[in-house]
């Protein structure tokens, strides 16, 4: 059965933005004309699975089909997270307002928002699963995977797979191209989530120095992993990436910096940015990579050791 909802969205945002940017198992996947957005996923309740085709209308609302035997409000909910349409974004335009170079490629990237990992689930699981893989090796895993072991939806004339349920993931006893070891951990992911250990809500409320630290408990998860569970799942949006290289080096080309900046620079250029500094580093992540930028490996002022400056939000 579908449902149709239209979904009100405070402030600028491009459907079309959001379609074509890619990230982990999305990579490569942009779509031409950018009418339909299509998901599929594992809902936050972790007992249904969710399909949806998204086209925005004229007044910069969205139709939303949804799919599948999740509830309507909680699909609902999760949908405007994924796309980060589930906060008001006065702060947003204002960090454009005080930072000229920031306000320069949100003008330059209309209605551009950070597209995030359908749940911090998936984001742990995609993590174990990508890891020491060529990424279109990874993608194309990915996508066998949830074929052979999710819920496939008809959504708008294409098919989309989603990923299994914790408790379907658990009664995966090997598949090819999955080693012993990296299906272990896989399920270790299933059981910390049906444990409650990633569940959006509660890790986005949590300083990010502790919700980080209780990802690393989760095997396969390091800091590098954690922090990208943390900042692309759980819709917080003033968590800093410090030290992570590819932002570092993008920011000296945007600004203009005669070197790499370290740590404390990162976190000076982006005092303006708050309350988010989430956005504001991905937005610099997707220009840099459209605009094919080179950038430099970490140094050892600082630049090298990564982690989330941030609060909750």
């Amino acid at each position: 059965m579908t449902t149709q909802l239209t979904m009100q969205v405070d402030g600028p945002f491009s459907l079309a933005a959001a379609a074509s940017f890619g990230f982990g198992p999305s990579t490569g996947r942009p779509f031409p004309d950018a009418r339909l957005m299509r998901l599929a996923f594992v809902a936050d309740d972790l007992r249904h699975h969710v399909g949806v085709v998204l086209s925005q209308q004229s007044d910069g609302s969205l139709v939303a089909d949804i799919s599948g035997d999740a509830g309507t409000a909680a699909a609902e909910a999760q949908i405007r997270r994924i796309l980060s349409i589930d906060t008001d974004v006065a702060g947003w335009l204002a960090a454009g307002q005080a930072d000229p170079v920031l306000g320069a490629l949100q003008a330059d990237n209309p209605g551009l928002r950070p597209v995030l990992f359908h749940s911090p689930y998936e984001a742990a699981a995609w993590s174990v699963l990508s890891q020491r893989r060529h990424h279109s090796q990874a993608i194309a895993l990915h996508r066998r995977f949830c074929e052979a072991a999710g819920v496939t939806f008809e959504l708008a004339g294409q098919a989309a797979a989603a990923f299994p349920l914790p408790e379907q993931l658990l009664e995966v006893g090997a598949f090819p191209g999955i080693e012993e070891t990296r299906l272990a951990r896989l399920h270790g992911v299933a059981r910390a989530a049906l444990d409650g250990q990633l569940e959006a809500d509660a890790l986005r409320g949590l300083p990010a120095a502790d919700a980080m630290a209780g990802l690393q408990r989760i095997k396969g998860l390091g800091p590098f992993y954690s922090m990208l569970v943390y900042l692309r799942s759980t819709g917080v949006t003033d968590g800093l990436a410090v030290g992570e290289p590819r932002l570092a080096g993008y920011l000296r080309h945007y600004y203009g910096l005669p070197s790499t900046p370290d740590a404390a620079d990162v976190e000076r250029i982006a005092e303006p940015w708050r309350p988010f500094r989430t956005w504001a580093g991905v937005i610099f992540r997707a220009a840099g990579d459209r605009d094919e930028l080179a950038f430099e490996q970490p140094t050892r002022r600082g630049v090298g050791a990564s982690r989330v400056d941030g609060a909750a939000a």
